[in-house]
């Protein structure tokens, strides 16, 4: 096989998340594939230290802030080829923040910020083309319990993709989806610690386990290559 298939070497990459989680293992796999990583989350990432990561320390719930940072990625590297909206926040339905600004938060990170980020990297990719990747989740096509707000929000990516792939793809601008299941994660820590639904959610799964982030990176350089 011809190896050149799935090079993204000095591809200009946008992860968001990628202090932790699945969004952390992404951006990991594609530093170590060569490709020049701009990581955005809230908090810092020890990724900085890699010489082809460039770390931004935004609240993605600011949409100035969002298009601000893409158009300085943009404007130095005269592209980007690649966005992965990975970052993601959860809220379960008996906790007592569900009536406050906390189900908004929600919304900002894991659906607008997406929305914003996809509309100012669009411009850049206009003439050359490029990949979009949304990190959905199992929970955008199933129903899941005692979570709305973050089901909502992945239902809702899920749509913007199909949007975005419809209205970009004439432009060699592909959008899609990964839809991870039950992966273990500081987010998912929880659950995965509790032993009737770490069992439980295992079983859903054909492998009977839960997934490791480390295995979507392939799925994602797939997608982010030729």
């Amino acid at each position: 096989m011809n190896s050149t298939y799935f090079d993204i070497t000095n591809k200009i990459v946008i992860i968001t998340g990628s202090s932790r989680g699945i969004g952390y293992a992404i951006a990991r796999g594609f530093i170590d594939s060569g490709a020049l990583v701009h990581g955005i989350s809230r908090t810092e990432s020890d990724l900085s230290k890699e010489k082809n990561y460039t770390h931004h320390l935004i609240d993605l719930k600011n949409k100035k802030s969002i298009f601000e940072v893409v158009e300085k990625i943009g404007n130095y590297r005269m592209k980007i080829d690649t966005l992965i909206n990975c970052a993601g926040q959860t809220l379960d339905l008996e906790s007592e923040k569900i009536y406050d600004e906390s189900i908004k938060n929600i919304l900002d990170i894991n659906l607008l910020s997406p929305y914003f980020l996809s509309a100012s990297v669009i411009r850049f990719m206009k003439k050359n083309g490029g990949s979009i990747i949304n990190i959905t989740s199992i929970g955008s096509h199933l129903g899941f319990p005692n979570n709305p707000a973050y089901i909502s929000s992945k239902a809702g990516l899920s749509g913007l993709t199909r949007s975005l792939s419809y209205d970009y793809a004439h432009l060699g601008i592909r959008v899609n989806n990964l839809v991870p299941g039950y992966f273990k994660t500081a987010m998912t820590k929880k659950s995965f610690d509790d032993p009737s639904k770490n069992k439980d959610r295992a079983n859903r799964s054909l492998l009977r386990r839960w997934g490791d982030p480390k295995e979507l990176i392939g799925p994602a350089i797939f997608l982010a290559s030729k």
